[in-house]
């Protein structure tokens, strides 16, 4: 039973406000406790605000007002606690915020009654190894990308699949996702679309120098590792295309399915295809 639900907003959005003081009027009827993140609290005139990353320890379920960008940092605030996470959508259809603002109202019912679906989406851990210590880790919903500066040249990559030697890749960057962000930025260099509950791996290469290097999808239990060789420039790493750092020459970095989930809220009224149709404009 639905007893305490968080809410984070797109920062500053000018619908946002309207949204969050509907859903907080609905759930306080059926006498549900909502916790609002800090910036929001304040933007709708409440007092009672909460540090972002103190809300999840406390909600069984959170609402993402905004857009794919702003769900995926949600998703890692709340790593290991198997919240569900509603997305709605405040300007057009997302591939995560599936919840349009026509869809809340009835969304909002469901929560309630209890009659919804919930995606389970694969994320990955990245530990950035360098002389033999790790120091750093990353647990993603999307991708990990490694690239190069704005004005550096090629950079070469070498990339191995469980221990086993795939490939060196001269390229201006490399991409490793999972299936639900198989639709971000691996589908932009050219990578494939896969179903979003299908346990899998995607390595794609961004322009690689060799035109016969192309994307290729792993076991979800294998182990990535790639290697930064000698460069002559700034070689970055980034997480979900949102948190990052730089990578120096040696520079090892492992990928690996994590055991944290991240549960997403489906929309009541449209399927994952419907969704690839409408944003793609398949068949317009």
């Amino acid at each position: 039973m639905l007893k305490k639900v968080g809410i984070y907003a797109k920062k500053n959005h000018p619908d946002a406000e309207q949204i969050a003081l509907d859903i907080c009027a609905r759930f306080k009827r059926e006498n549900i406790e909502v916790l609002l993140e800090d910036s929001l609290a304040e933007q709708i005139g409440q007092i009672n605000g909460y540090a972002e990353e103190d809300i999840p320890a406390r909600v069984d379920m959170i609402i993402v007002l905004g857009g794919d960008g702003t769900l995926i940092s949600v998703a890692r605030l709340v790593v290991g606690r198997n919240i569900p996470i509603v997305g709605v959508n405040l300007g057009r259809l997302g591939f995560l915020t599936e919840i349009t603002r026509d869809e809340l109202p009835l969304m909002l019912d469901k929560l309630i009654s209890g009659d919804y679906l919930v995606s389970d989406r694969m994320m990955l851990d990245a530990f950035i190894r360098r002389d033999d210590q790790v120091i750093g880790k990353y647990t993603v919903l999307n991708d990990i990308v490694i690239n190069k500066g704005a004005l550096a040249r090629i950079i070469d990559l070498n990339t191995y699949v469980d221990g086993r030697h795939l490939s060196s890749y001269k390229a201006d960057g490399l991409i490793v996702s999972t299936p639900t962000g198989s639709t971000g930025y691996n589908l932009a260099a050219g990578g494939p679309i896969i179903y979003p509950e299908i346990n899998s791996l995607l390595i794609s290469p961004i322009c690689p120098h060799t035109l016969t290097n192309r994307p290729i999808v792993v076991w979800s239990r294998s182990v990535i590792e790639i290697e930064v060789k000698f460069q002559d420039d700034v070689v970055f790493f980034t997480a979900d295309g949102q948190v990052g750092r730089k990578l120096l020459p040696g520079d090892m970095v492992e990928i690996r399915r994590s055991e944290s989930r991240t549960l997403l809220v489906s929309s009541p009224s449209k399927d994952y295809f419907e969704i690839l149709r409408t944003k793609l404009s398949w068949g317009g």
